[in-house]
């Protein structure tokens, strides 16, 4: 049976503690009491560690090893800016999988109320985020960054792998590298033909899956799995 994984706030020698919201989901919700085990991760190392007191203000572990630590697929996606519950479906399931950053995408066909109000929710990603990831077991949970226009995310994305979501491209499987990844997913309206073609002067290549026209946190998390399985099929874990 696996452990539950918890990410804490520091590591102090031979101890780990977690404090404020967290401490009390864990005490009061989850019920966790001195005694058991579980695994903790500071988001750079996991550890196996057994609980040595547990309280709404603090609970706090006792380190007993160390444990292998996969290294996650360095995958980059910037989904467009939707209506906000399909955006934090996406955040949690793309947390889920294992992406290194979440961003909200300014494009040409966003609803423009939707991007005003986009930067209040950014704290409320990241929660989702935190959460999603450390349920999940995976080693760190994703950055949430702020919202961001299309020009200014296509020309700071990773070099050695850009993937722009369109249907009628590649699939995606052959279009991802071993590298740092970055997945660009459009609104419901599409990518308009500027953006098509000033991703592609970019050298982000035109990919999909399969051949139905998905929803666009549909077709992020989809990609996102497909992107990070062939990651972890190339890099043997």
């Amino acid at each position: 049976m696996a452990l539950r994984r918890v990410f804490v706030d520091n590591i102090d020698g031979s101890e780990a503690t977690v404090t404020g919201r967290s401490a009390h989901h864990l005490s009061r919700v989850a019920r966790l009491r001195p005694g058991e085990d579980v695994e903790v991760s500071d988001q750079q190392t996991a550890y196996r560690a057994v609980t040595i007191a547990s309280s709404a203000a603090e609970v706090r572990f006792r380190i007993r090893e160390p444990l292998p630590s996969p290294r996650p697929a360095r995958l980059d996606v910037s989904l467009a800016i939707i209506k906000f519950s399909r955006f934090d479906w996406a955040v949690e399931k793309l947390s889920e999988i294992g992406v290194r950053s979440v961003t909200p995408l300014e494009t040409d066909r966003c609803d423009r109320r939707l991007v005003t109000a986009a930067s209040g929710r950014v704290q409320r990603w990241a929660r989702i985020a935190f959460q999603a990831a450390q349920q999940s077991r995976q080693l760190a949970a994703p950055t949430v960054n702020p919202p961001s226009a299309f020009e200014a995310v296509i020309r700071s994305s990773a070099m050695r792998g850009r993937i722009l979501a369109e249907p009628g491209g590649e699939a995606v499987a052959r279009a991802c590298g071993l590298g740092r990844t970055s997945l660009l997913v459009g609104p419901e309206g599409g990518w308009t033909s500027r953006e098509v073609d000033l991703a592609t002067k970019h050298g982000f290549r035109p990919a999909c899956i399969g051949t139905s026209i998905l929803r666009s946190e549909t077709a992020a998390v989809s990609m996102a799995a497909a992107i990070t399985s062939q990651h972890d099929l190339r890099s043997g874990q």
